[in-house]
């Protein structure tokens, strides 16, 4: 494959590795959780995928920049809302999920927590 090639292919997928929060690492330096992207026939990139908390952190991070302002500034509607789709991401399956989403919102995890279960409820 040519080296053009590889570099539209990676050039390709590099957004979405930087919404995952991954890291692009060449093939040949792959370790054994890594994923290697091949592209026609060859070894194009590898992709080091973040830890799940590293991913909450990210995703965090991103909805902050969408959002325009800190999480904690955001009405209690909007706060419910995140937790919504962040519980559909599975961000509470994550070891201290709770208290990470908690912090980022600015509220206790006992609202996180109201906040789900509102959802179950209604």
């Amino acid at each position: 494959m040519s080296e053009a090639g590889d570099g539209a292919f990676i050039a390709a997928v590099k957004p979405l590795v930087d919404a995952m929060g991954g890291e692009m690492v060449p093939p040949d330096e792959a370790g054994p959780d890594d994923v290697v992207l091949t592209w026609e026939g060859a070894a194009a990139v590898a992709v080091r995928l973040p830890q799940l908390a590293d991913s909450l952190d990210h995703i965090l991070a991103a909805l902050e920049r969408r959002k325009g302002m800190p999480l904690a500034e955001l009405d209690r509607k909007a706060k419910q809302e995140i937790v919504r789709g962040l519980e559909a991401r599975g961000a509470f399956a994550v070891r201290h999920g709770v208290e990470t989403v908690a912090s980022a919102l600015g509220v206790s995890r006992f609202t996180v927590y109201n906040y789900l279960n509102r959802e179950k409820g209604a």
